[in-house]
């Protein structure tokens, strides 16, 4: 089916690996690699779970193990599950597109797996690519990723890319007819994560699909769309969750497309694209939460912002989420800030160097680890995650304010991508669960 596919505006139809029949799919799929970095119960509860029963559980590197003394160990226990799972006929071939129904808290949220091409794709600050990211990439974050996937046969997606369909041009007609569709797999998930259907899409509902994101692409329309000269290069895609793994895919195939050839499968990176006016996806904030503080924080804060900043402490968390959720950003920046122990404060910083309160806070952050007043910061999904772990010993978490799913798009088009680690397309049980896979080594 890769023959409908229109690389030049980015991607094609894919070729997938999906679990055979009787696998058990509860077992199989497992969250994203990069969520409860800080919370190793969680990881360990779904060892227990998976044992050894096939899984993705033995595909991925979880984050919350990196840079743990066994991490290259881990690396080479991966890449030959791997290679014994290819052996052991644990995959059947499907090619084609696949429609995608998530259903959490009785929303269903709908996408589609595609393969983006990694030569219309550019992480860096400034992008005008096709493809682009709507957030800050931490480069450091790539090296322990790039030596997961460097030689790695398989990949396993957990990146959600967005598009701009008000109109609900792309998904909308697939989601209308996915009774009539194949079904390919259903199952629910471990951990909270809901239910998750996947659908085949035939050669006419792909052909109607990449005609529709043809139409996104036109220059003309885009412009439009966008308030931006005619002469504007378009962006179709933005990246949702999985900056960093879609930058690691990037940083492998640049390195080796010069010794593989343009039609290496290296090429392409597997996703699922998702429309931002999905009415069940939602924007969360990613909190930040730090490690090792020496320093009043609160004293700090008034060192560094001086008359602007105020602290007001509330008696809850609840207290402090009500008050960041209903207070204007833009002028003024309202954050929560937690611990040490069970304190919560309400946090004000007037005229603040960012209109988002990530790009406020991120500095100051940064600055402190700098000092050697905190050791590090990790990045949270969840305000009740958020408040669990600020409140153990050393530690201070900063609840943050998110930013608005309809603004994205064309604060990125206009400014570019926000601050790293600016929102979370929902909460750490809501992020996507690796089924399919794809082969990258020929």
């Amino acid at each position: 089916m890769q023959n409908l596919s229109d690389s030049s505006v980015g991607f094609r139809l894919p070729r997938l690996l999906l679990p055979r029949p009787g696998i058990d799919l509860r077992k199989w799929a497992v969250v994203a690699c990069d969520q409860y970095t800080s919370e190793p119960e969680y990881w360990r509860e779904v060892e227990r779970e998976v044992g050894t029963a096939p899984s993705t559980l033995h595909l991925i590197f979880p984050e919350v193990y990196l840079g743990t003394a066994d991490a290259p160990a881990r690396i080479a226990r991966i890449r030959a599950a791997m290679q014994r799972h290819l052996a052991d006929g644990i995959f059947v071939e499907h090619d084609g597109p696949v429609l995608v129904d998530r259903t959490v808290h009785g929303r269903t949220r709908h996408g589609v797996m595609l393969e983006l091409d990694l030569e219309h794709y550019d992480h860096v600050a400034g992008s005008r690519s096709l493809i682009r990211p709507t957030e800050g990439t931490m480069v450091a974050r790539l090296a322990p990723r790039i030596a997961v996937r460097r030689g790695a046969p398989l990949e396993l997606p957990h990146i959600l890319v967005l598009i701009d369909d008000p109109a609900n041009t792309v998904i909308g007609p697939l989601v209308q007819r996915r009774t009539s569709m194949q079904r390919l797999y259903e199952t629910d998930l471990m951990g909270g994560g809901g239910h998750v259907m996947g659908h085949a899409i035939d050669r006419e509902q792909a052909s109607a699909m990449v005609r529709a994101l043809r139409a996104l692409a036109d220059p003309h329309a885009f412009a439009a769309r966008y308030g931006v000269p005619d002469d504007t290069p378009p962006m179709l895609f933005a990246m949702g969750d999985g900056n960093h793994s879609l930058a690691t895919a990037k940083c492998i195939w640049d390195e080796a497309k010069a010794s593989l050839g343009p039609e290496h499968p290296s090429r392409h990176a597997l996703v699922e694209v998702v429309n931002i006016h999905d009415a069940a996806l939602d924007f969360a904030p990613i909190h930040r939460l730090l490690f090792g503080v020496t320093v009043d924080v609160r004293a700090a804060l008034a060192q560094e912002f001086g008359a602007r900043v105020s602290c007001t402490d509330v008696p809850s968390g609840a207290a402090m989420r009500t008050q960041v959720a209903q207070a204007p950003q833009g002028e003024r920046i309202t954050a929560g800030l937690i611990g040490p122990d069970a304190r919560f404060s309400v946090v004000e910083i007037a005229e603040p160097p960012s209109s988002l309160a990530v790009g406020t806070w991120q500095p100051f952050i940064d600055a402190l680890i700098g000092r050697g007043l905190a050791r590090e910061v990790d990045y949270v999904h969840g305000d009740e995650a958020l408040e669990r772990l600020a409140q153990q010993s050393g530690c201070v978490g900063v609840h943050l304010a998110g930013i608005g799913k309809h603004e994205l798009m064309r604060r990125v088009v206009h400014e570019g991508p926000t601050p790293r680690k600016t929102f979370s397309m929902g909460e750490a049980h809501e992020k996507r669960y690796y089924m399919e896979a794809r082969r990258i080594a020929s």
